[in-house]
């Protein structure tokens, strides 16, 4: 019965080591997905950013040239 008990209090012991190192490696592989996950999302940003500043230059300068139109019309007339 002693040798019963022990040889399961070792298998025990062992599962446990085992399922740490599972847990381990689970948890290294999480974040790295984590990280790349927050990286493309961080690049997706930056690229709306740039987008969104590039259309508003181009809507200032198309209220710029509407502008001087409408100031060279009036000078027209």
């Amino acid at each position: 019965m002693k040798k019963l008990f022990l040889s399961f209090a070792a298998l025990s012991l062992i599962a446990s080591v085992y399922s740490c190192r599972e847990t381990e490696k689970n948890a290294e592989d999480m974040q790295e997905n984590v990280e790349e996950t927050v990286n493309d999302a961080m690049d997706d940003v930056k690229d709306a950013m740039d987008d969104t500043k590039d259309a508003m230059e181009e809507v200032a300068d198309s209220l710029t040239n509407t502008m001087e139109d409408v100031e060279k019309t009036m000078n027209e007339n």
